[in-house]
């Protein structure tokens, strides 16, 4: 199969399962190329990425999955030739099951889909209540009539054009929902695909529930952002002199 599609990985201490992760992600059918963003990692997630056959981009400081998305697509653009990649967004955690990501690749490769979001086939209890995916869900509907099942899902393959078109992404973890709300409102096909992947889940203690405060709030500011009348707000407020 001709080679068509880089693979990027946000990863923030992930050393135990990163080295997993890029070695499946490079044996999909067509991946030719692994990105992987290290966001200001203390452990040795970069240089075991790098081992594993990863590019590696390091940022000095956390900066957040969408900057981090952000930076890894313009490593892509730099290596890309006359035609430019698909875009596989994929977690640091998979491990090996990111081998089982290529039918996220399929629809995008065949052109009937410009977004594919993974719909995992064996979920994983969490230790929440489905809290922050009802906001997200629920603000997706809201704002564009689709109702996703998986809307926190970050195993998403893209054409790079729907990708410039989203840009700039919402920060932090709300980039999920700020993607999928502004490529449909742009006319941008988007379909789920069942896929039997698995991450960690996140758990019951307290730095859990600070993960989980900051995703409800991330994902709060991603929606806000795009109703109708607090973005006319905001564009008042950027055009307003200094």
């Amino acid at each position: 199969m001709q080679a068509d599609t880089a693979v990027i990985i946000a990863a923030k201490d992930e050393q135990d399962r990163i080295a997993a992760t890029v070695e499946a992600a490079a044996s999909l059918p067509g991946v030719d190329l692994v990105v992987v963003v290290d966001d200001g990692s203390t452990d040795a997630t970069g240089r075991l990425a790098e081992g594993a056959g990863a590019k590696v981009v390091r940022h000095s400081r956390n900066r957040g999955k969408g900057a981090a998305m952000e930076t890894g697509a313009a490593a892509v653009r730099l290596l890309d030739g006359d035609v430019p990649r698909h875009l596989l967004f994929l977690d640091a955690d998979l491990g090996d099951t990111a081998r089982q990501a290529g039918p996220l690749i399929e629809p995008v490769r065949a052109g009937t889909a410009a977004m594919t979001i993974a719909a995992f086939s064996d979920r994983v209890k969490l230790g929440g209540h489905g809290f922050v995916v009802r906001l997200s869900r629920d603000g997706i509907q809201r704002l564009t009539g689709w109702t996703p099942t998986q809307p926190l899902n970050g195993q998403r393959c893209l054409t790079r054009q729907a990708f410039e078109a989203a840009l700039p992404l919402a920060p932090g973890f709300g980039v999920e929902t700020g993607l999928t709300v502004d490529l449909l409102r742009q006319g941008f096909k988007v379909t789920e695909v069942e896929v039997p992947l698995a991450h960690r889940a996140t758990g019951t203690d307290w730095r859990a529930q600070v993960h989980r405060a900051r995703q409800f709030r991330d994902v709060g500011r991603a929606l806000a952002a795009r109703e109708p009348a607090v973005a006319r707000q905001l564009a008042r407020l950027r055009r307003a002199p200094r």
